[in-house]
């Protein structure tokens, strides 16, 4: 039975209608081998060296790797006791966090040693330098402003996204004035204005998740003088080089 003329009309028109297909939201441009041993807590690239912060008791570490190939071109062991998360580098020195320690170690950047440690107060997940200060995460929705060379804190904010408020901030970059930080337990990474803590953008990484029973996302890096980003998860065998679609430019 042939269709009436309006139906074929309708039928038309909801297909010129019809929204494009959704866009990934992020785009693989490289895959780079990763050490299935890292239980990445931080990741920042700088000059050429990609800087990686592993967790644990007993198995913690801070590394230096080569970007194009992840082979481990330096390594250095945190004390048995110490629960190793983010990093970030500031100037010659780079900063690591520890999780339920209070400890933050300052580093050479150079040879990775130990320069000296502060002590702060609740638990120490994610940490980045948007140039004139430190900002970290300890798992609750409030990003903690810190000075750069005394480790002090000077302020906070707290983070929501749509009007509610995000917690579980993990790993965390500084680019252009934003912050970017994966979300633990989740495939996500978001954008935030640490001027009024506000969501900016929320990517779904669920697509570049490995088969199988991994650990979570998590690890953040941008690369300098591009758009693109280096990101990877605990103990994952891939570093990608992704570039997010849509993403903002205030």
């Amino acid at each position: 039975m042939r269709s009436p003329v309006w139906l074929v009309l309708v039928a038309v028109l909801a297909a010129c209608s019809a929204p494009e297909a959704a866009k990934p939201q992020v785009e693989v441009l490289q895959k780079i081998p990763h050490d299935t041993s890292a239980f990445t807590q931080g990741l920042e690239l700088v000059d050429g060296v990609l800087y990686e912060g592993t967790g644990l008791e007993g198995e913690s570490t801070m590394r230096a790797l080569d970007p194009a190939t992840g082979n481990v071109q330096k390594k250095v062991d945190l004390p048995p006791e110490l629960f190793g998360e983010g990093i970030t580098v500031v100037g010659d020195t780079i900063w690591q966090i520890t999780w339920q320690n209070g400890v933050a170690i300052e580093r050479d950047r150079r040879t990775l040693n130990e320069l000296r440690r502060v002590s702060y107060q609740g638990e120490g997940w994610g940490i980045c330098d948007d140039g004139r200060r430190l900002i970290m995460s300890d798992g609750t929705a409030k990003l903690t402003f810190r000075d750069q060379r005394t480790f002090a804190e000077t302020g906070s904010v707290q983070v929501t996204r749509d009007g509610q408020p995000l917690t579980q901030l993990n790993e965390l970059e500084c680019v252009g004035g934003k912050v970017w930080s994966n979300v633990w337990k989740t495939d996500e990474i978001v954008r935030i204005d640490p001027g009024n803590g506000q969501v900016l953008n929320t990517y779904d990484l669920s697509s570049l998740k490995p088969s199988g029973d991994v650990d979570v996302l998590n690890g953040i890096a941008h690369v300098p003088g591009t758009d693109e980003f280096l990101v990877t998860g605990k103990n994952w065998p891939t570093i990608f080089r992704v570039r997010f679609n849509g993403m903002g430019q205030d």
